[in-house]
């Protein structure tokens, strides 16, 4: 199997093979009220993040170089990997934190390359730049992109579908606190 079919699949299986992971991390989970509180700290920053991006991006009609695109090509994924830390801190579990770490590590190169190959077809010469004036992954606050001064749009945000990013993670808070409530387990 060729590495590009490889990214292919993993990428139309990362949400699905997500869903285990968080599962697995719940049930690993032995929160702390103090856990929790530093998780959802982190968590929020993410989704903030990921809010951030998801309204300034036009999937497929434009190269989103504007709000977050200013700092990093991939502001979604760098949201979700500060969310799944978030969880992990959240859960304060070892097992919690190989489970979620493993689903990254598996999921997210194949992702983030798949998606820079489609952008590299859609838009080569815009992409190009971009490539060269933004980093890949982790922000460098001293480069400033190459940005377009588009503001943030709520429709984008809503077409988007990021409010299910927001409500997976809140439910997920939601089942750590009910799990801290009912469930006892030796200390």
């Amino acid at each position: 199997m060729s590495d590009q079919k490889l990214r292919g699949i993993l990428y139309r299986w990362r949400v699905r093979a997500g869903t285990p992971a968080l599962v697995g991390a719940l049930v690993l989970a032995r929160s702390t009220w103090e856990s929790l509180a530093a998780g959802m700290s982190l968590g929020l920053l993410g989704l903030c993040l990921r809010a951030w991006a998801a309204g300034h991006l036009r999937k497929e009609k434009e190269l989103a170089v504007s709000g977050p695109y200013r700092f990093t090509r991939n502001p979604l994924y760098l949201g979700t990997i500060l969310i799944a830390a978030g969880m992990t801190t959240a859960a304060r579990s070892w097992g919690a934190a190989v489970l979620l770490a493993a689903y990254l590590a598996v999921f997210y190169p194949a992702i983030i390359w798949e998606e820079r190959d489609r952008m590299r077809a859609l838009f080569p010469k815009a992409y190009e730049s971009f490539e060269r004036a933004v980093p890949l992954f982790l922000p460098v606050p001293s480069r400033t992109g190459v940005g377009n001064g588009a503001c943030f749009d709520g429709m984008l945000f809503r077409k988007n579908k990021e409010v299910r990013a927001i409500l997976g993670t809140v439910a997920f808070w939601g089942l750590l606190v009910l799990k801290m409530l009912f469930v006892r387990w030796p200390r």
